[in-house]
């Protein structure tokens, strides 16, 4: 016994010692052919490896350093060998064998208990497709009527409920195998039924904050593992989190990444790679005013030097620069104000503007895009000027005065046209964020900046809902409530 437990404790240090990996394959019917070791990350796959295959179907792949933790892939030309892959985790050094008859049938791992499992499981679903492929062939004929569907529903459900028992059994019995943490991703969140108030009324919100609070107990935002998969779940994860579990506000948006960088902190891969989709994310986001989270992730977390372990001094400064244009512009800042010529060569103010809305619209007579914008905002300009009090100050981004009186003259416009680079004020580009054009701003009797980057088509419909949404805001303040 004493031999015995020497023994177990020499192979304990040995296997946590180990350093590098190396993988080992055998797979019949491959021979004298090239392969390549692939893995996932985030929504891309990339190469890692490479080995050649001898007569027999022997190759292997090794390295001094340990593979990053995921789901990798063997490829021939542009083919997998087999989907979706096999694990590498905690053991990196194991041999695979199997043929090309059936790749994962076939598939008998030795040295790595987790890849057992992950076959394993594997096939035990397929048998479990099988067995519910001929109810769902019924479920989905568009021919048959709901109560001729009724059996074959619930014959899938027995097949469903078995697939989920085993999953947990898995899960129960190896809790830190990365197979039982890629099969816990998948699994709901269960919700209480809400509790009633001390008035008796149901709290209608309880579920939703509940399954706020629990969206990730079955998703560790740290498990850097998670990234490396075949299923981009970890940016599916904090996509859903942030769109749909979050007022669309910058305030609201920033504390639900804070809430994820504190789990995703404990890991630096992690971290990077949260942080890294956010700014991604919000970079151009597609709802207006959200570019405000990328300011504010460049100053807490950039600027701040906590991201330097990654992050080289080009990209930080490219960062900081595109922050510093956005800045300035973002939605309820006051607008600056704008002083340049005119087609006469007479400086005309933007705060000289006493309407309740000022449209800043920033155009180059040589736009493709402004030559089909100007003539609508003409248009709404002509229609709507008096209904909603507003002035257009437009803003022509080319050295050219005679390419914009042309341009002015062609567009009947009669509002307020200047010359950007002939400014009294410095860039324009400074002041407001117009890299592209047509840009459109509006500015509310104060200046402050309401909105940015609409549409001429959608300028009516979102002065109407606005005005609505102060009128609303006016009487509710006029009650007290």
């Amino acid at each position: 016994m004493k031999s015995l437990l020497l023994l177990l404790l020499f192979i304990s240090i040995e296997s946590s010692a180990q350093t590098g990996y190396k993988i080992d394959f055998k797979v019949k019917g491959l021979k004298d052919t090239t392969i390549y070791l692939a893995y996932y990350y985030g929504d891309a796959t990339f190469l890692k490896d490479t080995a050649h295959a001898d007569t027999q179907g022997r190759f292997t792949f090794e390295g001094k350093q340990r593979l990053d933790r995921g789901v990798y892939f063997l490829v021939i030309g542009k083919t997998k060998l087999f989907d979706p892959g096999f694990i590498v985790d905690q053991q990196q050094y194991f041999l695979m064998e199997t043929n090309t008859e059936d790749y994962i049938k076939n598939m008998k791992v030795k040295g790595d208990d987790d890849n057992t499992l992950f076959f394993e499981n594997m096939l035990y679903n397929a048998e479990r497709h099988q067995e519910a492929e001929p109810f769902l062939k019924i479920i989905q004929d568009s021919t048959l009527k709901e109560d001729q569907k009724k059996q074959a529903r619930e014959a899938f459900s027995v097949v469903s409920k078995k697939v989920q028992a085993h999953q947990e059994e898995i899960v129960a019995k190896n809790p830190g195998a990365l197979t039982s943490r890629l099969l816990k991703i998948t699994m709901t969140i269960e919700v209480p039924d809400p509790p009633k108030k001390a008035d008796g009324i149901i709290d209608s919100l309880f579920q939703f904050r509940y399954y706020r609070k629990h969206y990730f107990d079955n998703f560790d935002l740290a498990d850097d593992a998670l990234i490396r998969i075949p299923k981009p779940f970890y940016l599916e994860k904090v996509t859903e989190y942030l769109d749909k579990l979050n007022i669309q506000t910058p305030d609201s948006i920033m504390a639900g990444i804070e809430v994820m960088a504190s789990k995703a902190r404990k890991n630096k891969e992690t971290f990077k790679f949260l942080l890294w989709s956010c700014v991604y994310k919000y970079q151009k986001p597609a709802i207006m005013g959200l570019d405000e989270v990328y300011v504010r992730l460049y100053d807490k977390y950039y600027a701040s030097g906590e991201m330097d372990f990654w992050m080289n001094a080009p990209l930080k400064k490219t960062m900081k620069e595109y922050a510093e244009k956005l800045r300035p512009s973002l939605v309820g800042k006051k607008g600056a104000n704008l002083i340049m010529q005119d087609q006469s060569f007479q400086p005309k103010s933007l705060y000289d503007i006493k309407k309740k809305y000022s449209i800043i619209y920033f155009f180059d007579p040589d736009c493709g895009h402004c030559r089909e914008e100007s003539p609508k905002l003409v248009e709404f300009y002509g229609k709507q000027k008096m209904k909603f009090n507003l002035e257009v100050f437009a803003v022509s981004i080319d050295t050219s005065m005679q390419k914009m009186r042309t341009y002015i003259k062609e567009m009947k416009m009669t509002w307020i046209t200047v010359n950007g680079p002939r400014s009294y004020v410095g860039s324009l580009h400074s002041l407001y964020y117009s890299e592209t054009t047509p840009t459109l701003y509006v500015l509310d009797e104060n200046k402050k900046i309401i909105a940015k980057g609409l549409p001429v088509d959608r300028l009516e419909e979102f002065l109407t809902n606005y005005e609505r949404f102060a009128q609303r805001k006016s009487t509710a303040k006029a009650k007290g409530t």
